[in-house]
């Protein structure tokens, strides 16, 4: 079973929207869906309409998805000036380590290489995700930790991490 990666499309809002709450819900980030942060990232099609955002899918069926800034975009919170972020990087909780998430990242990574400007791609994942660190520190990702925040609406942390290309 292969997995694509491809921009998102209008038919992909509804299930990239419930992927989204099952993962940072699932995860314990959120208690309920009704939390503000919550209702604006699961408003994909606002999220669409003013960054790029890709899915991935595996015979047919959506699976993940990832919304992807540069510095001074709406979505980007961390992006230094020659940086590609990504952000909101999620995989259906129940196809997880399917290599969704990995096929993801390699997507990203290849657009940011012929994205002039771009030396590097950064991202922030919650300080408890230890599978996500897992991933990106296999991908080739380190640490910055000089540029951890937390998140304003719980107080927990996000850890940056940045791969030089």
């Amino acid at each position: 079973m292969s997995i694509a990666v491809r921009p998102i499309t209008e038919a992909d809002y509804d299930v990239v929207a419930r992927i989204t709450a099952d993962a940072y819900l699932g995860a314990g980030y959120f208690d309920s869906a009704e939390y503000p942060y919550m209702k604006q990232i699961m408003r994909v099609q606002e999220r669409a309409a003013v960054a790029p955002m890709i899915v991935a899918e595996r015979d047919g069926v959506v699976i993940g998805s990832a919304t992807l800034a540069v510095y001074g975009d709406v979505w980007a919170d961390i992006a230094l000036e020659d940086e590609l972020e990504f952000r909101l990087l999620v995989v259906d909780p129940k196809v997880q380590r399917s290599g969704a998430g990995k096929a993801m990242v390699a997507y990203i990574l290849d657009k940011a290489r012929a994205t002039e400007g771009i030396t590097a791609v950064s991202l922030t994942t919650g300080d408890n995700w230890h599978t996500a660190h897992a991933l990106y520190q296999i991908l080739g990702f380190t640490r910055a930790p000089e540029r951890d925040w937390p998140i304003p609406e719980n107080g927990k942390m996000l850890r940056v991490y940045r791969m030089e290309l």
